[in-house]
Parts: C-alpha cells; sequence; structure tokens
C-alpha cells in the first residue's frame, strides 16, 4: 500500500491560495476515482477538487475558511502500490494547470481526523449565517446527509423560539466570520480604496424616448430588453473616442494598457454576495444578443453554475441598484480599471421644456473615474456623450 497525498493543483490566473469552502469526505471515507473531494474558493469563483485515485482517505488538511496555498495538502489516500505509480506518471504528463499531486511510501501515521463540515449548498450556508445557526446542529435529509433548505426551516421551526414583544430590548450579540466570497469582495474593495484616486461624476438624462423604444422592442418579442443592452450599446459606442476609458492602469508598472476590445462587466447581487460577470466584445453585439448573454450570465451567477472564466477581463464596469435605485450612487472601480458607470432610478417628474412642462421619465447617470488617469473635463465629456446616446436612441443604431 502506498500514501497518496492530494495537494491543491496550480489552477492558474496567477492564484496562489485558496480558501476551503466545503468538505465532502472524512478519515475513513472510501472514494473512488473523480469523486469530489473538497470545494475551494479563490477570487473568481469556486472550484471542484475530485480525486485522481481510489483508495481510502486517511487525513483531511485545512478547516473550512481556512486559506491553503498552491501545493499544499489537501487529502491523503492509501491506495495500491500500481496505482499510486500511474497516478504519479498521470501527474508528470499533465500541463501546470491539470496537475495533480503524486503518491509517496505511506512512512507516518495520518494525523488526527478533522472536524468535516456539514454538506449544504451555499444558500443554505448563507441564510444559516444570517440566522445564527450552527449546521452542525442540523440534520440532513439529503443525499450523503446533505442539508437541505427544507432541512433548515423544519429545524428553525423546531428549535427557534417566538420573537420577542417589540418592547423587549434585544441584548443578543453574533459574530459572523467572513469568508469565501463576503470577505474577497472585501478585500478587492478595500484594495480599490486604497490605491485608486477616484472622482465622481453625475449627470441627469431624460430616457423617456429610450424607455418608449424599448417598450415598443419588447412587444415585439424575442428576448426581453432591459436598459442595461442600451447602456452597453452606449458605451460601444462612446469609447473609442475615449479610448483611455476603457483601459487598465498598472500602478505598479506605471503603464496604462488601452483595449480595442470592449469587455463590460456587469455587476450582479447573488446569495453568496456580489459578482462581475464580463461579457466579452460587447461592440460586436447587438442589443438582443448583448441581452441574452447579459441574462445568461447573471443566472449563472446566482445559481452558482459560472465558470471562473466568465468573471475576469473586464475593461470597463457597469453596476446597477435597478428599481432599488436612489438619487445617485458613488461606485468603487473594478481596479486595475479606470472607470465604472453606475445608472440609478427612473424617476417620472414634471420638466420645463421651453414655455411648458411636461412629465419626463428623468434618471441620474453616476460615474467614477481613477484620477489619475482620467481627468474631470474627459470624464465629464465621455458621460455627456453616453447621456446624448441615450437621450437620441436613434443614434445607438447608426452606423
Amino acid at each position: 500500500m502506498s500514501l497518496y497525498q492530494f495537494r491543491l493543483p496550480d489552477i492558474g490566473e496567477g492564484i496562489a491560495e485558496a480558501e476551503i469552502a466545503v468538505w465532502y469526505v472524512k478519515p475513513g471515507d472510501h472514494v473512488g476515482e473523480d469523486q469530489c473531494l473538497v470545494d475551494v474558493m479563490t477570487d473568481k469563483a469556486t472550484v471542484d477538487m475530485t480525486s485522481p485515485v481510489e483508495g481510502k482517505v486517511t487525513a483531511v488538511h485545512g478547516a473550512v475558511g481556512e486559506m491553503m496555498p498552491v501545493g499544499a495538502v489537501l487529502v491523503e489516500i492509501e491506495v495500491e502500490a500500481d496505482a499510486a505509480t500511474e497516478a504519479e506518471a498521470a501527474a508528470e504528463a499533465r500541463p501546470a494547470a491539470e496537475s495533480v499531486p503524486v503518491a509517496k511510501p505511506l512512512a507516518e501515521p495520518a494525523p488526527e481526523p478533522q472536524p468535516v463540515a456539514p454538506l449544504a449548498a451555499p444558500a443554505t450556508r448563507h441564510r444559516a449565517r444570517e440566522l445564527g445557526i450552527a449546521l452542525e446542529s442540523v440534520a440532513g435529509t439529503g443525499p450523503g446527509g446533505r442539508i437541505t433548505p427544507e432541512d433548515l426551516e423544519a429545524h428553525i421551526a423546531r428549535v427557534h423560539k417566538p420573537e420577542e414583544p417589540r418592547s423587549a430590548p434585544r441584548e443578543n450579540v453574533t459574530d459572523i466570520p467572513i469568508t469565501g466570497l463576503r470577505r474577497k469582495i472585501a478585500e478587492r474593495m478595500e484594495q480599490a480604496h486604497q490605491r485608486i484616486p477616484q472622482i465622481t461624476y453625475v449627470e441627469e438624462c431624460d430616457l423617456t424616448e429610450l424607455e418608449a423604444l424599448r417598450g415598443e422592442l419588447n412587444e415585439e418579442g424575442g428576448e426581453r430588453l432591459t436598459l442595461l443592452p442600451f447602456f452597453i450599446c452606449a458605451l460601444v459606442r462612446a469609447l473609442p473616442d475615449f479610448p483611455h476609458i476603457n483601459a487598465h492602469y498598472d500602478d505598479e508598472q506605471n503603464v496604462l494598457r488601452q483595449y480595442g476590445a470592449v469587455h463590460v462587466g456587469v455587476a450582479v447581487q447573488t446569495s453568496a454576495g456580489l459578482m462581475v460577470p464580463v461579457i466579452r466584445h460587447a461592440e460586436t453585439l447587438s442589443i438582443r444578443a448583448c441581452a441574452k448573454e447579459l441574462a445568461r450570465l447573471s443566472t449563472a451567477a446566482r445559481d452558482g453554475t459560472i465558470r471562473r472564466e466568465e468573471l475576469s477581463g473586464s475593461t470597463i464596469t457597469i453596476t446597477s441598484l435597478g428599481p432599488l435605485g436612489g438619487i445617485a450612487t458613488t461606485p468603487i472601480i473594478n481596479h486595475p480599471e479606470v472607470a465604472i458607470i453606475g445608472p440609478n432610478k427612473i424617476v417620472e417628474r414634471p420638466v420645463v421644456q421651453g414655455p411648458f412642462v411636461a412629465m419626463r421619465k428623468m434618471m441620474n447617470l453616476s460615474s467614477s473615474f481613477d484620477h489619475r488617469i482620467v481627468d474631470g473635463h474627459d470624464g465629464a465629456r465621455f458621460v455627456q456623450r453616453i447621456r446624448r446616446l441615450l437621450e437620441h436612441p436613434a443614434l445607438l443604431f447608426m452606423d
């Protein structure tokens, strides 16, 4: 018999470490080839780690929420000597991004077994954290003891007492570890705030004509059009005249990398936190094609099936709170980009037009720019160009 050490492989894009998200095995379990061992989370996505060998798990390393470097041993599996040799040969034949660990002779006793996290979907874990419920106390009825949303609700109904009367003081304090995607979001926001001296500019737009056009197009059928595809189309039209805005700034090398392609990141709220799927080569898409791709990426982000490569590579970002949007926002730039656009809520209100007063659909368009690259004058000109395209939507379809 030999001991196979499954190590955290190099999963590409310069990622040096990953966070343990969910354990699916524990010491003593028998695992088959290609069986899922553990989920790890990078700053891009959650990745399944599967076993390249069949054998008995003797030890697992790393608690849920712990950061593990590339190359660290995650799982030790007792295997037949021939299987270990084959796995070692396969590892040498794989490229770095698909590397798997190599086996070594069984020489040391396995460490003490570590606790294994209960099996549950990310949305179930998120709800449990919000309520301050330890999943270890919930009985799972799903496959392999997985805790389903129904299991969690049944536990709440059985264990939790009704709320105290409104007049009763609330003394409870709950400490919630910031892990996983929430921690990655916090780190990226802190990095952007510390490194980018940003200027925010807000302009008022009259979207009455655009909303009328959108209504007409939706009546014709096909992919339903929200406002965002029109904003993306406006960006595509405006950016060629402002190439330094469709760019990344490497502030360590003092290099501005301008892009001809327009890869638009669109901030999407999910149950696990904020994700930014990327619509690639938006300059090649029609309004309806853009709407279709936006719908596909948003659905994949919310149900957890989005691929890691679909969450990176944006050159400019749009963030919108939709109907929840207020009067204005001060969006934070997605580093290393130099600009972000933030549509706000549409409000119908009276507007003076010459000698008349008319009801118009008005919206404030927020924007932020890296002031090291974009001067306030250029930022204002860029937003004014977008405003003109949105207020006269026929211009979006002109060659």
